[in-house]
């Protein structure tokens, strides 16, 4: 069985600053922390004045990890005991999933909860249930 680690200081920590960068972002820009829409706005055929802010964004996305290296010494720790093959296709799913949701889970997830949107806490009861399905299926099945 996989234990996974009980982290609760870091998961609160980790949550307050999505809510809070959701909350900025919205504040500065009047725009939603929708980040697979973000992403997908930084490829054509989009062009607008925008572009520049959703890519300060993403950069800031990856960027975390860095900082977390400078202030800590070393990376996040990360283990993804899945193959090459299993990302891809589960990258990809995701990646589907996002497009015919409408959005991801920060969208909808953080943003659109917040504003008590029915069709949010729809497409969030669908992917957090799959979430949960995925997990029991591959922890005891495979």
């Amino acid at each position: 069985m996989v234990v996974t680690p009980f982290t609760p200081i870091a998961s609160l920590l980790g949550g307050a600053l999505i809510g809070l960068s959701a909350v900025l972002l919205m504040w500065a820009t009047g725009r939603i922390a929708g980040v697979s829409g973000i992403v997908a706005r930084l490829f054509p055929p989009y062009q607008d004045r925008e572009f520049t802010g959703r890519l300060v964004f993403v950069a800031g996305l990856v960027a975390a990890p860095v900082l977390v290296r400078l202030v800590t010494g070393s990376f996040p720790t990360q283990t993804i005991e899945a193959g090459a093959a299993v990302l891809i296709v589960a990258g990809l799913l995701t990646g589907f999933g996002t497009v015919w949701g409408s959005g991801c889970t920060s969208g909808h997830g953080v943003c659109g909860l917040s504003r008590l949107s029915v069709r949010s806490l729809v497409a969030t009861v669908t992917f957090m249930a799959m979430a949960i399905a995925t997990v029991f299926v591959t922890r005891h099945w495979s």
